[in-house]
């Protein structure tokens, strides 16, 4: 019972943690749209919630092989992030920053109203389990 509670739960939750990461990375670019050869960022938020559901982590997928065990760990951080790409910027521009801050804010507008969604929908749940619960 409680793991049908877990998988319940578990797609909202780890779509909010997506989410929240893609706003970080889309702050991210929004804040660097004037940094000469800053390149924008996304996160292709398909491939990085069916990672997280199958229970790849971070590391397991974007760690480096290594063929002796004197080798050092990758770093890790944003960059080795899965799902994490750089944008196709629609047009250059002459200091090789690649934000286009109309698209950023599309995108940083629309991932917030399918985070509200993702909380609404998550709230409704525990709603829903506490009237069953309480009878």
């Amino acid at each position: 019972m409680l793991n049908r509670l877990d998988d319940m739960l578990n797609f909202h939750a780890q779509a909010l943690r997506i989410r929240e990461q893609r706003q970080q990375v889309l702050a991210s670019n929004i804040a660097n749209a004037d940094t000469p050869n800053y390149k924008a960022r996304d996160l292709d938020f398909r491939a990085a919630l069916q990672g997280a559901l199958q229970g790849a982590s971070a590391s397991a997928a974007g760690a480096l092989a290594t063929t002796s065990p004197r080798h050092l760990e990758g770093p890790s951080g944003p960059a080795s992030e899965p799902g994490l790409l750089y944008r196709t910027p629609a047009q250059g521009s002459v200091d090789g920053n690649t934000v286009n801050m109309d698209a950023e804010r599309a995108a940083f507008a629309d991932n917030a109203v399918h985070y509200e969604f993702d909380l609404t929908r998550i709230t409704q749940q525990i709603k829903t389990m506490l009237a069953a619960i309480q009878g």
